[in-house]
C-alpha cells in the first residue's frame, strides 16, 4: 500500500508565505483577498499550502520582453 500514500500537505503560516515570496504579510492578506492566491482559515489561523505559494511565485515570473512598456527604446 505505499504506493497509494497521498502526499501530506506542507502548511505554511501567512509570516512564512510572506518570507518566501519577499514581501510583507500585508500583501499576503491582499493577494488572498484579490483570489491571487489560495489560502485556508484553520481555526482562528489562516494556512497557505507550500506547492500554492510555489506555483503563485512560477507565476509571477516576469517573461523576456513584458517590461519594455517601461523604459524607451
Amino acid at each position: 500500500m505505499a504506493g497509494d500514500e497521498v502526499p501530506t500537505p506542507v502548511w505554511l503560516s501567512v509570516p512564512e508565505a510572506a518570507g518566501r515570496l519577499g514581501v510583507v504579510p500585508k500583501s499576503i492578506y491582499r493577494f488572498i483577498d484579490r483570489g491571487e492566491l489560495e489560502a485556508y482559515k484553520m481555526g482562528r489561523v489562516i494556512r497557505l499550502r507550500e506547492s500554492d505559494v510555489e506555483a503563485y511565485l512560477a507565476a509571477a515570473k516576469i517573461q523576456p520582453g513584458d517590461l519594455t512598456h517601461l523604459y524607451e527604446d
